[in-house]
């Protein structure tokens, strides 16, 4: 079989083709997709180049793929039918390849390798339309087949194709213990048809719960008695105070401080998150090996679970993260934002389950734009309450429309786009630019005497136009200029003195070099004449340097996501982060936090969380205002703070 390799290290996945025996890596390749271009085992390509057993390619490496020792003969698809049939004195049938059918579902139902399944049918990926027929041993199709399979032995059975509008027959389990996964299953529908719990599907499927529901594929619905073990998830009220003992019906073994838990195939590290409870950083953390990829068989520490945070039926609150880890996609882009988002989130949830609060909480890797849509079916909309992510815009409107049924609280930590605004159950935490600007010209007009304003715009001039047409309609003889650096403020001249006179500057760059020059500008400027105002949309770090001399050029600036370290609640986070992780919370897990924390103690029952959105609450280091985009819209987060600087 080909072992699926998870690694948490950054992978750079490479592609190309070459000669016959050997292939140049270039962008795009990984192990498996070469391994499946040339028709042979992720195994065989890595023992045939022993120097990548790690699976880390680079581009330009030059793999072998053929063996020098023995020449590849030609083979048709006869002469393969007629060497399985001699090697293994086994016959052959077909089946007729149904809608949504693959070839990893084929090799999952029908428990053949890929490699095998691909000698019987070696021009398998251009024979893979429905109605095409996939050649199999024929006991395999008798064992693992279901009432839409044919059994073809002398002569293939034609099956028709199902046609739109048809009704498809109920899939039924095989032999008791095993099901074919539907189009349209899910994991409510499979639960109820076979009268088990959602917790031991995913116990009797390692990795269901993380890799989700894909027609084809075969389940266990019903434990065997000769069938493998598989680890339950540990309950710390019943099972942490046994000992060093090993259970005999888990792969869970239970010492002192921590569990051990034995990795079994098909399980991931999000579905051992999930299951046991844990943060990543946690288990990583006690686990330093897992940099080098989860395998079948390593034994895992798992920090034991704090029983206020065990997951709960019924009247727990269910709450789905989806964080773009990237690690179904090894892509390493946002894993350091997600990663520093879920211990902030982590912070959260524990505090809140400390106060009673019981909660339910799954984190999903949402991975990439492209590939988020797979993520979407490891979320049953039918049995959640809450969900927190995804990150961009166009996934955000993917689980919006997934979701429409069921009306579930969405919360976008970063996406504000009007076109989001038409969603009743959106909440956008995000303050768009518009607001913070709309607030500057209202102060610029509560200053202004006829001065030249000057505003430094960045390269796309979006945030500087907005203010000026916005101060164009507020102010009398408006004298507007934009510019592109703080070195371009001039103090204006008085026509009858001729002397300098003050000047207005708006600074609409949320870059903190640029901030840094426009601060030194605006101290120069207000030496050389009183009167000078400043005015920045976003907040730099620079201002609470040099807060006495901006406080000459009356600084007034705008500010969010910045902590209050004078505050007791915020002393109290600071410290339970910084004992958590020996380290100051990093400007995505400050996000982690607010967000999670705002939305739990808005959501402190089912159903509650669009009858508190009017409160206005301030975490960590954000402010929360919510108001309606529009009657029937989404709530969109208005909050910040104004900052000004006195001489």
């Amino acid at each position: 079989m080909i072992k699926r390799f998870f690694i948490l290290s950054s992978l750079c996945m490479v592609l190309g083709v070459s000669a016959q025996k050997s292939h140049t890596v270039v962008q795009g390749d990984n192990p498996y997709n070469i391994a499946k271009k040339y028709g042979i085992t992720v195994d065989e390509l890595l023992k045939l180049n022993p120097k990548f057993k790690d699976g880390k390619l680079a581009i330009g490496d030059i793999l072998t793929i053929k063996s020098d020792k023995v020449a590849a003969p030609v083979v048709t698809k006869t002469a393969v039918a007629e060497k399985v049939k001699t090697n293994t004195d086994a016959s052959l049938g077909k089946i007729v390849l149904q809608p949504k059918q693959t070839i990893y579902g084929i090799t999952k139902q029908y428990r053949i390798s890929e490699t095998d399944l691909r000698k019987l049918n070696p021009e398998l990926d251009s024979h893979m339309k429905i109605g095409d027929e996939i050649t199999l041993p024929l006991t395999s199709i008798k064992k693992y087949g279901d009432s839409q399979q044919v059994i073809a032995t002398e002569k293939p059975v034609e099956t028709p194709v199902e046609k739109e509008g048809t009704a498809t027959p109920p899939a039924v389990a095989v032999e008791g213990e095993t099901y074919v996964i539907q189009a349209k299953d899910n994991y409510y529908r499979i639960t109820k048809q076979f009268g088990i719990t959602q917790q031991d599907l995913f116990a009797l499927n390692p990795g269901l719960e993380e890799k989700g529901l894909k027609p084809g594929d075969s389940i266990k619905i019903k434990r065997s008695n000769t069938s493998d073990t598989v680890a339950e998830p540990v309950n710390p009220k019943t099972k942490i105070d046994s000992g060093n003992e090993k259970s005999s019906s888990s792969n869970v073994v239970v010492g002192d401080d921590y569990v051990t838990y034995t990795v079994q195939q098909g399980d991931t590290v999000f579905s051992i998150v999930n299951r046991f409870g844990v943060s990543i950083d946690d288990l990583i953390a006690l686990n330093p090996d897992l940099s080098h990829g989860l395998k079948s068989g390593m034994v895992l520490k798992i920090k034991k679970q704090d029983p206020a945070y065990v997951k709960k039926n019924g009247d727990a609150l269910s709450v789905v993260l989806m964080l773009p880890f990237g690690y179904s996609t090894n892509e390493t882009q946002y894993r350091g934002m997600a990663l520093d988002f879920l211990t902030g989130a982590k912070l959260a949830i524990e505090r809140n389950a400390r106060g009673g609060q019981k909660l339910d909480i799954k984190i999903v890797d949402s991975g990439n734009e492209a590939s988020f849509k797979n993520s979407l079916t490891q979320i049953n909309p039918d049995n959640t309450d809450l969900i927190i992510g995804p990150f961009f815009k166009s996934n955000v409107i993917d689980v919006l429309d997934f979701t429409r049924n069921q009306k579930i609280p969405i919360v976008a930590p970063f996406a504000n786009s009007p076109e989001l605004y038409n969603y009743s159950n959106l909440i956008i935490v995000e303050t768009n630019n518009q607001t913070y600007a709309d607030k500057i010209v209202e102060e610029v007009k509560a200053v202004y005497s006829d001065q030249k304003i000057y505003v430094v715009a960045d390269p796309k001039k979006e945030n500087a136009n907005y203010i000026k047409a916005g101060l164009e309609k507020s102010v009398k003889n408006p004298n507007i200029v934009i510019v592109n650096s703080p070195a371009e403020i001039q103090l204006d001249q008085n026509m009858m003195t001729g002397q300098s006179a003050p000047v207005i500057a708006v600074l609409a760059n949320d870059n903190d070099s640029m901030g840094e020059a426009f601060a030194n500008r605006m101290i120069a400027l207000s030496k050389e004449a009183q009167g000078v105002k400043a005015f920045s949309l976003f907040y730099s770090p620079v201002f609470e340097k040099k807060v006495d001399e901006l406080s000459q050029a009356n600084l007034v600036y705008l500010m969010d996501r910045k902590i209050n370290t004078d505050g007791g609640f915020e002393k109290e986070i600071l410290a339970a982060y910084k004992t958590k992780y020996c380290k100051t919370p990093p400007k995505y897990a400050i996000v982690g936090f607010d967000v999670v924390n705002d939305m739990l103690t808005r959501e402190n029952k089912k159903g509650e969380i669009f009858k508190q959105m009017n409160k206005v609450q301030t975490q960590l280091a954000t402010k929360f205002e919510f108001v309606k985009s529009k009657a029937n819209g989404a709530y969109v987060n208005t909050g910040y703070r104004v900052i000004r600087l006195v001489p």
